[in-house]
């Protein structure tokens, strides 16, 4: 039964879970452009590359902006978080021994103990994002139950790989839930919040286009 599972989960459910990922991406893309086409043409009018670059490079740098510095611990809880999140399943060695049978192709891979520190780092950044919208009133407030449940979701890849990694009782069915967990994350990406890996490249060019080419403002 495992075995029928994990052949499932590793063959068609895994070509589901990219082909979803890319469309639903494309989707939203071409959903963007269609509405900037119909009833925002000025957009594109002042979109300025120096500008935009200039953003990007400001809002990917730790606290360059104003609102990372006054929310120290937000800023670093939120880099740590995305870069682990992003890091360890491109550059885990399992992952990329399974790139390689495929494949046949292979790149560079995290030392063990680094990919098992950042692996933790996602769950517990989870629980801090968790907490943090109780107790903060302006973000209990546009908080909803989905999004606990798109916590959980994004931590669950992480928490299950780390159980296998580990190879405590139970690795078989652990391991199963891992792959699904991580298939249904990858492919309602495009559709959640998590959109924004996506989407900020093209808000923040066209929010550092307007400060900089239109307001001749700091992007703060």
């Amino acid at each position: 039964m495992i075995h029928t599972l994990y052949k499932l989960l590793s063959g068609p459910m895994m070509w589901l879970a990219v082909i979803l990922f890319c469309a639903g991406t494309l989707y939203r893309l071409w959903t963007i452009f269609r509405l900037v086409r119909r009833k925002e043409k000025f957009i594109c009018s002042y979109l300025s590359l120096r500008y935009s670059l200039r953003s990007l490079v400001h809002w990917l740098t730790p606290f360059a902006s104003l609102n990372m510095r006054l929310n120290p611990v937000m800023t670093v809880v939120s880099f740590a978080f995305h870069i682990c999140l992003l890091f360890v399943p491109l550059f885990l060695l399992a992952h990329i021994v399974l790139w390689e049978q495929a494949w046949g192709i292979h790149w560079w891979a995290l030392p063990d103990l680094v990919a098992d520190i950042m692996s933790l780092v996602v769950p517990a950044a989870c629980i801090y994002f968790a907490i943090r919208r109780i107790r903060k009133p302006e973000v209990r407030y546009v908080t909803g139950v989905g999004d606990y449940l798109l916590l959980g979701l994004i931590a669950l890849p992480f928490v299950t790989g780390f159980y296998c990694r580990m190879q405590w009782p139970g690795y078989g069915p652990v391991m199963l839930v891992h792959m699904f967990s991580g298939q249904v994350l990858l492919a309602t990406l495009p559709f959640t919040r998590l959109s924004h890996m996506v989407l900020m490249w093209f808000t923040r060019s066209y929010m550092g286009s307007e400060f900089g080419a239109v307001r001749h403002a700091r992007d703060y």
